[in-house]
C-alpha cells in the first residue's frame, strides 16, 4: 500500500518516462502458494529474501518483464508488483515504445514496454534510482494519507494467478467517486 501513489520513472539519457503508481499487487513469504518464494529460496526467489527497495524483475509467460520491489526486511521474503501507474512523464515515449495510444501503463507487462524496464534492472536499487529506475515521493498523493481527500486505497483479490487468488492483496488508488 505504502507504494501508492510514488513516481516511478526510468531515465536514459535525457529521456524520462513514468508516472504515478496507481495498481499494486503483494506477494509474501514462504506461505504464500503465489509467491515465488513459496516453500524457500531458489536462484529465482533468492532476490526476495535480499533488502528492501531491491527492483525484481522477471520474464513472465516468456514474453513480458515484470517489475516487483522487495518490501521486507533482508532475510524475509516479500515484494510488491507494480501492476500499473497513471503516466506523466514521456507519454511520446510510451506510445512510440507501446505502439498504441491506449492502456499505455495499466497492467505489469504494458507498464514494463512502456518504460523500457527489462532484466538489466533486476537486483537494482529502485529507491537510491540505480540504472535510471527510480522510485520516490511526489505530490500530495504520497503515502495515500488521510489529509489526501483526493483519492482512496480500494483492496481486491490478486488477479492473473491460479493459486492464492483468493487473498486480498491487490491496492488500487482511485479518485473519489470512481468505481
Amino acid at each position: 500500500m505504502d507504494l501508492l501513489g510514488k513516481a516511478l520513472v526510468k531515465y536514459s539519457g535525457k529521456e524520462i518516462v513514468g508516472g504515478l503508481i496507481v495498481e499494486t499487487e503483494a506477494y509474501y513469504g514462504m506461505d504464500d502458494p503465489a509467491s515465488h518464494a513459496y516453500g524457500g529460496k531458489t536462484p529465482r526467489s533468492e532476490i526476495m529474501f535480499g533488502k528492501p527497495g531491491i527492483a525484481y524483475v522477471y520474464l513472465c509467460y516468456g514474453m513480458y518483464y515484470l517489475l516487483n520491489v522487495v518490501t521486507e526486511d533482508e532475510g524475509k521474503p516479500g515484494a510488491v508488483l507494480i501492476r500499473a501507474l497513471e503516466p506523466i512523464w514521456g507519454t511520446d515515449v510510451m506510445r512510440k515504445r507501446r505502439k498504441t495510444d491506449r492502456n499505455l501503463t495499466d497492467g505489469p507487462g504494458r507498464l514494463t514496454i512502456a518504460l523500457g524496464i527489462d532484466i538489466g534492472d533486476n537486483g537494482v536499487n529502485i529507491v537510491k534510482g540505480e540504472n535510471g529506475l527510480h522510485i520516490f515521493k511526489y505530490g500530495k498523493k504520497n503515502n495515500c494519507s488521510k489529509e489526501d481527500n483526493n483519492s482512496k486505497i480500494i483492496r481486491t483479490s490478486r488477479v492473473g494467478i491460479g493459486k492464492g487468488r483468493e487473498m486480498p492483496l491487490r491496492f488500487l488508488l482511485s479518485e473519489k467517486g470512481k468505481k
